[in-house]
């Protein structure tokens, strides 16, 4: 080899080296979750969760008709309520039906409550003097701890399990394990021992939070959440629902502008029964969201028009947890 051509050759097999590592590790690691799920990064794909599934029969018949007939694809069970036994039996008995748990650490009703599944004796900070959980979220963080929280997420997933849940991701009812960062590291054991998904903001939401690396932290570990979550928005929802249609404008405009990736909307989903009247003065905006996601055929034609790809947590569960037992991320 003549000496002149040596640093050209060297350059060249530092190129086509960096090139193969591209390829293979550290292209896989800059993959959007689109291309890891198999689609192409341009995609829009939609996740439409149903909360508070299981909390009354109004949301149980709710829910399960959104799931078979309309726009759901996943919903998140609130283990200690009174009518998880219905919804256990049906995610039971249909499991190719996406369900996870809506993690409940607060009862926030007035004349319709709940208490722990862990014993009492392990969780007395969640636990108010009525004896049910607190209602809101700061009663949680005045009076209880992040280790009671644990236990009784805890308990919770394994009473669905036991239940016979295939369960594929979860979230935080009220956001109590999101917006404390003490509660967040709950969050994210219980989904480290348990491998599933989480919801998280997005990275905007984070940013603003003052939160703006906390994704990638937890991405790390070899959690998966969704790109996009709408949060932020819900803040015009408010004025808006007030309006006549103005439940299906809100969510009609926020379908017509979603990004490239995985997005999740979340929406609460139940019959205007008088069961749903007597608990909660929201009944409206929920019979209206679930008309919305499984009847209305504008929202059924943006859809189609905008070629929005619908789909559960499922995927990301299983594609999560092929990644971490081939160590991907970590």
């Amino acid at each position: 080899m003549h000496p002149e051509l040596l640093p050209m050759k060297l350059t060249a097999l530092l190129v086509l080296s960096f090139s193969l590592c591209a390829m293979t590790g550290l292209g896989a690691e800059r993959r959007s979750l689109a291309e890891r799920l198999g689609y192409k990064a341009t995609d829009k794909i939609l996740i439409v969760n149903g909360d508070d599934t299981g909390m009354c029969h109004a949301a149980n018949v709710a829910t399960i008709e959104s799931l078979e007939k309309g726009l759901m694809r996943s919903a998140t069970i609130m283990v200690p309520c009174p009518w998880f036994p219905e919804i256990a039996a049906y995610a039971k008995q249909n499991p190719g039906k996406d369900f996870g748990i809506h993690l409940c650490h607060t009862s926030e009703w007035v004349k319709y409550r709940w208490g722990p599944v862990a014993p009492r004796d392990q969780v007395p900070g969640l636990i108010d003097p009525d004896g049910y959980l607190w209602r809101g979220v700061e009663g949680v963080y005045t009076h209880a701890k992040p280790e009671e929280a644990l236990i009784e997420g805890r308990a919770q997933i394994k009473k669905a399990l036991a239940a016979g849940i295939d369960v594929t991701h979860l979230d935080s009812h009220m956001g109590t394990l999101q917006l404390n960062p003490d509660y967040m590291k709950v969050y994210v054991q219980l989904a480290l021992e348990f491998d599933l998904p989480l919801r998280m903001a997005s990275q905007e939401t984070m940013a603003r939070f003052g939160q703006a690396d906390l994704r990638n932290q937890i991405a790390a570990k070899g959690i998966l959440f969704t790109d996009y979550f709408v949060y932020d928005e819900l803040k015009l929802y408010d004025d808006m629902r007030r309006d006549t249609d103005g439940v299906k404008k809100f969510w009609l405009n926020i379908v017509k502008n979603l990004k490239p990736g995985v997005t999740e909307l979340y929406i609460h989903a139940a019959l205007p029964t008088e069961e749903s009247k007597a608990i909660t003065g929201s009944w409206s905006v929920r019979a209206q969201e679930y008309e919305v996601f499984t009847h209305d055929e504008d929202m059924k034609r943006l859809i189609q028009e905008q070629n929005i790809i619908l789909m559960s947590y499922r995927p990301i569960r299983e594609l999560q947890r092929s990644e971490r037992k081939a160590g991907v991320g970590r």
